[in-house]
């Protein structure tokens, strides 16, 4: 994976020579993370490389180097690279366990673990991965980032159980959705960011405001994924469309369009959320959802933490890096998977 892959980057937009640089950082968290799936069990690893292999944008590992980068101050190269990869691991543990929560049969266009190796192997193997994240962060040594990623794996399990609290629930509010995206999503990005910063030597200050930034592309990911499980290409997403509402998963499309229902409509989306709706209904709620502006809100409230996410980073003083961190954040928002 290069780094022109992480989003979409364009190699125009930042200088080749640190484009390079950045995709040399990566190729080495794919070295540790080939590494770090290597078990004694074999079902353990096979899982695990399935896992590993289905591919992803590999954001949250990257923007561990990438931050390291952008400050322009020396740092480990391997370092960043184990401590991205442990991150990856956390997060491949949430998908693994995640799929069998969601009865999923396929993930990005291939077979889920759970589909392959069964549900209870995929579990296990999901455990193994986050106690080799954790394995990895606690021989780094680094209390501040044990108890930052702790803290951070702490609130995405919290926030991943708050959401299946309020499945089913059509009426969720945007403060309750905004809460659970932070917890599940944007927490992470923010420790990875912050991970960077720390270990490039940043003091407590600084690497605060590089979360911050993190922060706000992690609340920009999420609310594009929302927007494009709606309007998105089901092939390119390697998903069905509109399945958060087939789900019953109130996300903000559907929680910005509510108001501008008639009785008539609301009483339909009531009726059919999580339960059984057709493609026609869908392709309806849908041209609702555009029409009365939810979509274009949706964007724009994505647009706007992209907007924040790049004044957390104005004082960087590298150029480069400050470039590449600003189009990180710009590509979230034109992204179609």
């Amino acid at each position: 994976m290069t780094s022109q892959t992480i989003l979409g980057i364009r190699s125009d937009h930042v200088e080749p020579s640190f484009l390079e640089t950045v995709g040399t950082h990566i190729a080495r968290v794919n070295d540790e993370l080939d590494e770090l799936v290597a078990s004694s069990s074999r079902l353990v690893e096979d899982a695990g490389r399935h896992t590993l292999l289905a591919g992803g944008k590999r954001l949250r590992p990257a923007l561990v180097a990438i931050v390291a980068e952008s400050t322009g101050k020396p740092f480990d190269g391997k370092r960043a690279a184990r401590i991205g990869a442990a991150m990856e691991l956390v997060h491949m543990a949430t998908l693994m366990h995640d799929d069998v929560i969601d009865h999923a049969s396929t993930r990005r266009g291939r077979p889920t673990a759970g589909s392959v190796f069964g549900n209870t192997a995929a579990i296990l193997t999901g455990d193994v991965l986050l106690a080799k994240a954790m394995s990895v962060l606690a021989h780094d040594g680094d209390l501040r980032i044990i108890r930052m990623v702790s803290d951070m794996v702490v609130q995405m399990a919290e926030g991943e159980v708050r959401e299946l609290e309020v499945r089913g629930n059509v009426h969720l509010s945007e403060d309750e959705h905004t809460e659970i995206l932070r917890m599940k999503t944007a927490e992470f990005v923010r420790a990875c960011c912050q991970a960077g910063a720390l270990l490039a030597g940043l003091g407590e200050a600084d690497a605060g405001e590089i979360g911050a930034y993190g922060f706000h592309i992690g609340m920009a990911f999420q609310i594009v994924d929302d927007l494009l499980d709606y309007e998105g290409d089901s092939e390119a997403i390697g998903k069905l469309r509109a399945t958060d509402f087939r789900e019953g998963c109130a996300t903000y499309p559907l929680i910005l369009v509510r108001p501008h229902l008639t009785e008539a409509e609301l009483a339909l989306v009531e009726r059919k959320f999580g339960n059984g709706v057709s493609d026609d209904e869908l392709r309806l709620i849908v041209q609702w959802m555009h029409e009365r502006g939810a979509l274009a809100a949706t964007r724009a409230l994505a647009e706007s933490h992209v907007n924040e996410a790049k004044v957390r980073i104005a004082s960087l003083q590298e150029a480069a890096g400050r470039s590449l961190l600003e189009t990180l954040a710009a590509t979230i928002v034109a992204r179609t998977s």
